[in-house]
């Protein structure tokens, strides 16, 4: 788990290094053991206002793969730097006319062992086509808790950065020059 002051330090570090015109705003920089994904806003295609929802939405994903392509050279540098110092690969998406789209991303094999109740729910997913696999049926009910406990996941995350910051107060932290202290 990453504290409070490293994940401020790395989404500083991206405003600081993505370049001034790459985006309209870096919308959120998050981070996880095995990835950093950087969200930008990119400006909206200019529309009338009575166009359909259909042609405003391939207006849209015309102007997410012309950002993609065009950017591309500048975001696989930054990532370069940023893979070399932070030690996680780094993925990348957009936002655009209330839109949201992911170019690349990692997807990170879990294991986990099962009994059969709950494999149970697993094969009930991937028998009605919800799923095509137990992994995809893994994924799916991940998703749907996600979706509907993020105040409680957010709680969570919160009360384990409390206890990393209680753990380096402890014995085995390094002790404080009193000279220094304060500064």
């Amino acid at each position: 788990m990453i504290t409070t002051e490293q994940l401020e330090k790395l989404r500083g570090w991206f405003a600081g290094r993505v370049p001034d015109d790459l985006f309209e705003a870096l919308v959120e920089v998050t981070v996880d053991r095995e990835e950093i994904t950087v969200i930008g806003r990119i400006p909206e295609p200019g529309l009338a206002e009575d166009v359909s929802a259909a042609e405003r939405e391939a207006a849209v994903q015309g102007r997410v793969q012309e950002f993609r392509e065009r950017t591309r050279e500048a975001r696989m540098a930054v990532a370069q730097e940023a893979e070399h110092r932070f030690r996680r690969k780094v993925s990348w998406g957009v936002e655009c006319g209330g839109e949201r789209v992911l170019f690349t991303h990692v997807a990170a094999p879990v294991m986990t062992r099962l009994r059969q109740p709950e494999r149970q729910v697993l094969d009930t997913l991937v028998a009605g086509g919800v799923a095509r696999s137990r992994s995809d049926a893994l994924a799916w009910c991940v998703r749907l808790v996600q979706r509907h406990t993020d105040d409680w996941l957010a709680e969570l995350r919160d009360s384990l950065e409390h206890v990393q910051r209680v753990r380096a107060q402890g014995p085995d932290a390094e002790p404080q020059d009193p000279a220094t202290d304060g500064e």
